[in-house]
């Protein structure tokens, strides 16, 4: 039986050798073929961009009589031709129909479009560089060239002069090749008064000039930077856009959040920029700027108007997977993860350090956020100790911060992580053990702060005091240590939102501040109302609880950044809640329960953020049930919990939205796309619940 030929091309035998097998190892039935000896039955492939062509290894038999050969024309497309060579040449019907000149040329070979392309475009951007060059130098005023009204692809050019002067003929022609470019990588050329030309920028049917994306760099690093210090705010924006397509549109979009000469801007960005980062992110491999790009994200993620459409808790997964497989855990030994030779300098491996410890904070932030497991991967890059030398040691503030996140992940695996419960919930008399030690380690970190301390670290650590205390409401009433672990909860709230009020009173930071101190600051809202309506009430000043609580409603709704995305709608159930004098956690269940049972859970698989959860679930009892009206008519009109009377928008019941309004499909989404949201139809329990489509599990 003979062998079947190979098929599979091995790049190590490639590598080695030409491909072919000879010898003792060549396939039965097939001679040996030398390099060196010339035969009429091979086949020679000529790679051609991304064309390939076959063309007979005998250049003689081409011109023999009697050969049918295509014309040049019918060849560079392998299209059939029926071309007439003898007697008379007669020149091909597709030739003739389009207008072609029809020929044959015994020395033609194909040429792939992909390598056309790519020449053309090289031919362009040293046009560019040298129109730009000759702009720069003339000291004649021009007008600015306007941005294309699309962002189509670039018509293909059958002739490009191979001369600048001959574009240089009138300034017509020099904006045309602007244009030209701008369709490519959407951007187009701006004429600053001093003469020096310009790029502005173009992502989807937005378009910015130079100006726009300055203040919107000056914005990102004056009022969100501060929150993840990552980026070097000394780049020029334009570096930002020249080493990557998303990076700088990240950047724009988290300093869009409520900026004032466009409140629409964020809005309009929302969906093309989720475009480009889906686009982005099916590339493999991935780079290094990607992974900043994400941790911006997962910071200040695009509006969502419920957590089935948000892809925050996905995205942390894919920056930690991306992270480590480009080597960022081993920023030492970068070559081990890379094609090429890499000879990192000091300051680039210090980035990728700082990149790395980013993407923990991240994520654990995500994690806690979101209660679900941090995929944090705390190890020997991250300790301050693991090296002597200069390029592990981090900034005290960014040290700060991780040993914070540090302290939340070890709050996680002590509580929720254990293997032989259900919930992953450890045991009463084990939980009041680690709350002892992990007591312990928050104040040996509060401790070790400095007085010149930021107060934005300072919050992540109040924060991180939440998170841990947040575990009373798992405890037994009847455990010893009940009351007053209840206690420390009560402080460790005020604490926090104190800080929140503060920080937004002395700097101004409160509406940017990231979504993981929106999570944090939501949780505190539901504990206040949870306490307030228990038998802790009594324990502490109501006035001061009212005015907190209040503060609260208000700090949500400041950070929202668009109506009807998921903070508006969560500050509008604990607004309903308080309006129904705080009883709309025991209104039609209190009877019969103790008040040491007021403050168990039935939700209990989410972590600290099971309260969250738990609150929605009994909102969604209390209001759904007696249809008090629609969510989202009631935020378009949001309830004053101050006032005594009840709101319209609360009082309605299946009112229809206005023409403008955003009208929920059912698993609180939006409609008419407001958010650039996929239809996701995924559970989750939160939107499902705010949406009041689902029937709660449990016995209330």
């Amino acid at each position: 039986m003979t062998a079947p030929p190979f098929a599979v091309s091995d790049p190590l035998a490639h590598a080695v050798g030409n491909g072919f097998a000879t010898g003792p190892f060549a396939p039965a039935g097939r001679p040996p073929i030398s390099p060196t000896t010339p035969s009429h039955t091979s086949v020679k492939r000529t790679l051609s961009g991304s064309g390939d062509s076959l063309e007979d290894g005998d250049d003689s038999r081409k011109n023999r009589p009697g050969v049918k050969r295509a014309c040049n024309e019918c060849r560079q497309q392998k299209l059939r031709c029926d071309v007439v060579q003898v007697p008379v040449y007669k020149p091909c019907h597709r030739c003739k129909r389009l207008k072609l000149d029809c020929k044959i040329d015994s020395t033609f070979k194909r040429v792939g479009k992909r390598s056309r392309n790519m020449e053309m475009e090289k031919e362009i951007h040293e046009l560019r560089r040298q129109l730009a060059t000759q702009q720069s130098s003339s000291t004649a005023p021009s007008p600015s060239v306007k941005a294309p009204p699309s962002e189509a692809a670039s018509p293909i050019i059958s002739n490009i002069p191979s001369q600048l002067d001959q574009y240089l003929c009138t300034e017509q022609a020099g904006n045309s090749l602007l244009d030209l470019r701008s369709g490519i990588d959407g951007a187009s050329q701006v004429r600053s008064p001093n003469g020096q030309s310009r790029q502005s920028r173009r992502l989807g049917g937005i378009t910015l000039t130079p100006d726009q994306v300055d203040d919107l760099f000056e914005r990102f690093f004056t009022l969100f930077h501060p929150f993840l210090p990552l980026l070097d705010p000394c780049i020029r924006p334009d570096a930002y856009f020249e080493m990557s397509q998303l990076l700088p549109w990240i950047i724009i979009s988290v300093a869009a959040r409520h900026y004032p000469p466009d409140l629409n801007l964020l809005p309009s960005l929302a969906a093309p920029t989720s475009v480009r980062l889906w686009a982005t992110l099916a590339d493999v491999p991935q780079n290094y700027v990607v992974v900043k790009a994400l941790c911006i994200l997962c910071t200040w993620p695009l509006p969502v108007s419920s957590t089935s459409s948000d892809p925050t808790f996905m995205l942390s997964g894919l920056m930690m997977q991306i992270a480590m497989q480009i080597g960022l855990h081993r920023p030492s030994h970068a070559q081990d993860f890379a094609r090429f030779k890499e000879d990192l300098r000091e300051e680039e491996l210090r980035d990728r350090v700082r990149t790395w410890v980013a993407c923990n904070m991240i994520s654990q932030r995500v994690a806690t956020g979101y209660g679900q497991p941090p995929s944090t991967v705390y190890d020997w890059a991250l300790v301050p100790s693991a090296s002597s030398g200069t390029s592990y040691q981090l900034p005290e503030e960014v040290e700060t911060r991780l040993s914070i996140e540090r302290f939340c992940n070890k709050v996680t695996r002590s509580f929720y992580t254990n293997k032989m419960d259900p919930m992953g919930l450890v045991s009463d008399e084990q939980r009041g053990i680690m709350s002892d030690f992990l007591a312990h380690d928050f104040e040996e970190i509060e401790c070790n702060l400095r007085p010149n301390t930021s107060a934005i670290t300072f919050l992540y650590l109040r924060a991180a005091g939440l998170h841990f205390r947040l575990s009373a409401f798992f405890d037994s009433p009847e455990s010893q240590d009940y009351r007053s672990h209840i206690a420390s909860l009560w402080q460790s709230t005020t604490s926090f939102l104190e800080r929140v009020f503060d920080m937004d009173t002395d700097g101004g930071l409160l509406p940017h501040s990231s979504n993981y101190i929106l999570q944090m600051i939501i949780a505190a809202g539901f504990t206040l109302l949870k306490l307030l309506n228990s038998f802790f009430a009594d324990s502490v000043k109501l006035a001061y609880g009212r005015d907190l609580f209040l503060k609260t409603i208000k700090a949500i709704r400041t950070i929202s950044v668009a109506t009807n995305d998921l903070p508006s709608r969560l500050a509008e159930v604990l607004a309903q809640l308080w309006k129904s004098g705080g009883s709309g956690l025991r209104a039609g269940h209190g009877q019969g329960i103790s008040l040491e049972n007021s403050l168990q859970l039935k939700v209990r698989c989410r972590m600290s953020m099971s309260l969250v959860y738990d609150s929605v679930w009994r909102w969604r009892e209390e209001f759904q049930t007696k249809e008090r009206g629609n969510l989202e008519t009631a935020v378009e009109n949001p309830t004053n919990p101050e006032s005594n009377v009840e709101s319209s928008a609360s009082s309605t019941v299946d009112t229809a939205l206005p023409s403008e309004g955003l009208l929920g499909d059912g698993f609180g989404t939006v409609s008419n796309n407001f958010f650039g949201e996929a239809n996701n139809e995924v559970f989750d329990p939160l939107s499902w619940m705010l949406d009041g489509y689902t029937d709660f599990p449990y016995d209330m």
